[in-house]
């Protein structure tokens, strides 16, 4: 006898059939392990090949380099927003980019000076004044062989004679006789001289005492065209940089950094050890503290290598490591900035972290100096003989 078929049932097997049938084949571990390595690898080369790409956009846009018509052995100095070299000859004046601007006869063996508006410019006995327009303000033979000329915003000073007579003439940006200090250098060598003071209407001077039993330094303060407003003896650690920020004189050695006011009244509290360190560059501000940058001693001969650095800001310290070793640094606008063969290093002075921008130069081209930086912040930096001012990343 026939069962009588129950037709849900049928319906139940097919549909378990049918699923069963559409169930997925297991793939093997090993296999899973290779596709997941293989997205791995690709995503990696993906994210790499992105960086790169990303990475030359970066330092195209950030940085751009000019050559400059002039070699790395011709004296090239940042003058406000333009270069000054001198070939022998002429004194050139180049915009940033390296445009010739104007061209000065300075005549043979001559040194010049860049202030901050004006050029001095000497010879023996001869002394120029230029102007930012390459014209000469003053032109006339001094009393004596010119030593060294400092340039300042209304004044000039010319340390004229021999290295233990010396005379310090002063002069307005016209050749006018404003000043002369004899007496106060009788035996001593001068050193160097600076402008300071708001108006910069005060003079420092450093001097160096060669006949007594021990060597000795000896800062002096003027008031231009009225007195001498005060002297100190800094001892034997030889000085050779002051800074004017915040109303005070800070004057560096190889062993201190001392403070003084315009009458070289010492304020011992602000006293630092640099023993060790040598000043770099400086950043005055219009508010607060000047930024000043050291580097070690041993670094800083006329190959520099330099790996460290020391900021010192106020009270503050602080201290870096480079990425490399740099020919040179700087302190523009509260960054600092490194300069190495083939690569340029920048940190905020409040950050440890480098960040690295290649410098676009030829191929097979190497920074091998660092020359200065322009106030509109291109860097000199010379690759062997060449020359090239590279704008700086912000």
């Amino acid at each position: 006898m026939a069962r009588a078929r129950n037709p849900q049932s049928d319906q139940l097997v097919r549909s378990q059939r049918r699923n069963s049938s559409q169930r997925p084949q297991t793939q093997s571990p090993k296999r899973g392990r290779q596709i997941r390595g293989w997205i791995i690898l690709v995503t990696a080369v993906v994210a790499v090949l992105l960086g790169i790409r990303f990475l030359r956009q970066t330092t195209a846009r950030e940085t751009d380099a000019a050559k400059l018509p002039c070699y790395a052995n011709q004296d090239v100095t940042p003058f406000g927003e333009s270069i000054l070299y001198y070939d022998g000859a002429y004194l050139h004046c180049l915009s940033s980019t390296g445009v010739i601007r104007w061209s000065f006869p300075a005549g043979g063996e001559a040194s010049f000076y860049a202030g901050p508006r004006h050029v001095a410019i000497w010879s023996g006995m001869q002394m120029y004044l230029v102007d930012a327009n390459g014209n000469s303000t003053y032109n006339e033979s001094m009393e004596g062989t010119v030593q060294f000329v400092r340039v300042g915003e209304r004044y000039c000073a010319v340390v004229v004679g021999s290295d233990t007579e010396s005379k310090l003439i002063v002069k307005d940006l016209q050749g006018t006789q404003i000043d002369v200090e004899q007496e106060a250098f009788s035996g001593l060598m001068i050193l160097d001289t600076g402008f300071f003071g708001d108006q910069g209407d005060y003079l420092w001077t450093l001097s160096l005492d060669v006949f007594g039993t021990a060597p000795n330094t000896i800062m002096n303060t003027f008031q231009i065209g009225k007195m001498n407003t005060g002297e100190v003896s800094l001892g034997e650690a030889l000085a050779y940089k002051v800074i004017y920020e915040n109303a005070r004189l800070r004057v560096f050695n190889t062993q201190q950094c001392y403070t003084y006011d315009y009458k070289c009244v010492q304020d011992t509290n602000s006293t630092m050890l640099v023993y060790g360190w040598k000043l770099i560059d400086y950043e005055i501000p219009e508010r607060g503290a000047a930024k000043m940058m050291l580097a070690p001693t041993s670094q800083t001969s006329s190959v520099q290598t330099i790996t460290e650095l020391r900021v010192l800001e106020g009270a503050d310290e602080k201290r870096y490591t480079l990425p490399t070793e740099c020919v040179g640094a700087c302190i523009w606008r509260s960054n600092i900035y490194a300069f190495g063969s083939r690569y340029l290093y920048r940190a905020d002075v409040n950050s440890q972290r480098f960040f690295v921008s290649g410098m676009p130069l030829p191929e097979n081209a190497s920074v091998t100096a660092y020359y200065g930086i322009t106030a509109d912040g291109r860097a000199i930096v010379a690759a062997g003989d060449a020359v090239y001012s590279i704008s700086l990343p912000r």
